[in-house]
């Protein structure tokens, strides 16, 4: 940390007996665990706020819902179909700021709405609450469990594996799949996977795929497979894929560091291996403002709509690393696949064969 300091410069008297003296600030620069601490006062929540933002994103979601129904017009239709998706991200982040403990704690109510939530979502809170923990817990380390987070391999690991290891860790990373995050992330990952894990932790994953499931077939019998489609299929392909790019880019993207697990510290990988997704204030809302994911990484305490007047506050977290929802930026974050250490960078397939 650079410390503020005062440099003191005394000059000799002059003809008229005065002293001169030259006095230079050096601007205080927070960073480490005192950049963590300098932002303790943020990690409050305006509870009236918290409840604002609660109530306005579910009234908007009905809404939006009941639009799609109501409202025959396919272009309409399509419109609140998507824009459904969209609020069902915002929502989401409501739910991941809960889990968090940042926003509305000790409330019943609260812990009542966000828990039917995160079953409707298909991310019920025994497994989103250990492989989120686990993910801000251990993020950027390149030899840790892949719980929680897209896996990453380095170029000598990548070249030692087999056929088939190579097949299933690009899997993983191939934009079809983050596309399709409905199914690769949540149901099968989210759901099928933690609880065949472990059935008696997990249970309220397979109680969340009955549901879902039921709910989807009800729908298509009773109301057709047009309004299944819009009210039901599209927004939460939207939803997840929205949600499966977002948690992709902001860990991986041009000029992310990982470090070896010797060599991490929180706070580091918090401002080196988070990104600052730059959004339009439209994009902004509705994504609860999850672009400020370096500042949500370095305390993660700070609830969502704060984290703008946290930005503001710091020159320090303003200096961070960037990208975008622009189609170039997208396409550079997609392209990465491995972590090559003696680049220090990651890089895509073309440079490693």
């Amino acid at each position: 940390m650079i410390s503020g300091a005062s440099l003191r410069i005394g000059y000799g008297p002059t003809g008229d007996g005065n002293t001169f003296d030259l006095k230079i600030k050096v601007a205080s620069m927070l960073c480490g665990k005192e950049l963590i601490l300098a932002t303790k006062p943020f990690a409050k929540e305006i509870r009236s706020k918290s409840w604002m933002h609660v109530i306005t994103t579910i009234l908007f979601l009905a809404l939006s819902l009941t639009a799609t129904i109501m409202i025959p017009f396919l272009p309409v239709r399509l419109f609140f179909s998507v824009l459904t998706g969209l609020l069902l991200v915002r929502m989401f982040i409501i739910y991941h700021d809960h889990q968090h403990h940042s926003i509305l704690t000790h409330s019943k109510l609260a812990d009542f709405i966000m828990t039917a939530f995160g079953v409707f979502i298909l991310s019920p809170t025994s497994i989103w609450k250990r492989s989120h923990d686990h993910h801000h817990n251990n993020n950027s380390k390149l030899f840790s469990a892949s719980i929680g987070s897209y896996p990453i391999a380095t170029k000598k690991k990548f070249e030692e594996m087999s056929n088939r290891q190579k097949f299933e860790y690009l899997a993983i990373r191939h934009p079809l799949t983050i596309a399709l995050g409905y199914f690769s992330m949540f149901i099968f990952g989210m759901c099928i996977a933690s609880f065949v894990s472990n059935p008696r932790k997990h249970y309220d994953s397979l109680i969340a795929l009955i549901i879902h499931v039921s709910v989807s077939v009800l729908l298509f019998i009773l109301l057709g497979w047009q309004i299944w489609f819009f009210l039901f299929f599209l927004p939460f392909i939207i939803a997840f894929a929205m949600g499966a790019y977002l948690f992709y880019a902001q860990h991986n993207f041009p000029g992310v560091t990982f470090s070896d697990n010797n060599e991490w510290a929180y706070e580091k990988a918090a401002m080196e291996s988070s990104s600052y997704m730059v959004m339009n204030p439209v994009m902004a809302w509705l994504t609860g403002n999850i672009g400020y994911h370096h500042i949500h990484h370095l305390n993660s305490k700070i609830p969502f709509y704060r984290l703008p007047e946290v930005m503001d506050k710091f020159k320090e977290l303003q200096n961070c690393k960037r990208t975008s929802l622009r189609i170039k930026e997208i396409v550079a974050c997609l392209r990465l696949k491995i972590w090559d250490q003696e680049k220090k960078k990651m890089v895509g397939l073309r440079d490693i064969r």
